[in-house]
């Protein structure tokens, strides 16, 4: 198994209320629901105000590698993350677990 994760960050001046933020999140929620290849899915908002912060989290799980490439590529995935480019910056680790 792969996990994957992932930590957003928003960019300067942009807030949680602002609907394309509000948009991504949904997008990105939705997600469990549309990519077959996801073996564990849950994302949510930082509850903390900790300044090394990041403000939004995915963690999933794939079986292998082949299957966190479908996921990538796949067109939801890929739109929930070109709404996330227009306010956001993100880091990722994926390991095997």
């Amino acid at each position: 198994m792969i996990r994957h994760l992932v930590l957003f960050r928003l960019n300067e001046g942009v807030r949680r209320d602002d609907p394309r933020v509000t948009a991504g999140a949904e997008a990105f929620f939705a997600l469990r629901d549309q990519i077959e290849e996801l073996r564990f899915w849950e994302c949510g908002w930082n509850i903390t105000d900790r300044p090394v912060a990041y403000d939004f989290a995915i963690n999933s799980a794939v079986e292998d590698g082949d299957a966190l490439k479908r996921y990538l590529e796949h067109p939801a995935h890929q739109a929930a993350a070109a709404q996330w480019r227009e306010f956001g910056t993100w880091v990722i680790a994926d390991y095997e677990f």
